[in-house]
């Protein structure tokens, strides 16, 4: 009787993770965002940060230019997952890219836009566009930690704020001016 007890216990503790998985449904999105098909959501987080902007000169002007993302993903009991930033790609010769490291294995992903959606009858107002990227690099961690390194496409989606500043970049004097403007998203991960 008890070899039947703990193989059910076995069972009921490989079964869990799977099961978990197939619960993650991802957010509606418009059908530009649409990840290909026989790739599936198995990571949803919550992001806050700030949309990174410098004043640049621009043609005649001057203009924000993107500088690149700085936050904290959380799952959905608050806890860190990972962070996001913009880094060097070693899979493409060091371009800068878009960067998603794990917060306890370090295992990273690089990952470029291939879409973007922008309209009010997804995005809030003031809110930075809806993303749909492809993902261009994977490294594992020290230790051979792995959580990414099956990520495919990741959604940014659910945006509030970071857009770049109305004011503040207007003369050549402004040119080197920093803007740190704030945001929250929501980014789903797919394999």
């Amino acid at each position: 009787m008890m070899w039947r007890t703990t193989a059910f216990l076995l069972t009921l503790s490989v079964a869990v993770p799977g099961q978990a998985q197939e619960r993650v449904r991802a957010p509606r999105v418009p059908d530009n965002l649409e990840v290909p098909a026989g790739h599936k959501a198995f990571l949803i987080t919550h992001a806050s940060g700030t949309q990174n902007y410098v004043c640049m000169p621009s043609g005649g002007g001057v203009t924000w230019a993107f500088h690149g993302p700085q936050a904290t993903l959380f799952n959905e009991k608050d806890e860190q997952l990972l962070t996001h930033y913009l880094s060097p790609n070693p899979d493409q010769g060091g371009a800068l890219q878009a960067t998603w490291r794990h917060s306890r294995d370090t295992s990273t992903v690089w990952a470029v836009a291939i879409a973007s959606y922008a309209e009010p009858d997804y995005v809030n107002p003031g809110a930075i566009p809806w993303l749909l990227l492809r993902v261009t690099g994977v490294e594992y961690g020290p230790a051979w930690g792995d959580k990414m390194a099956r990520t495919t496409f990741i959604q940014r989606v659910n945006t509030d704020g970071g857009r770049a500043p109305a004011s503040g970049c207007s003369t050549t004097a402004d040119i080197g001016a920093r803007a740190m403007v704030p945001y929250t998203t929501q980014y789903v991960f797919y394999r």
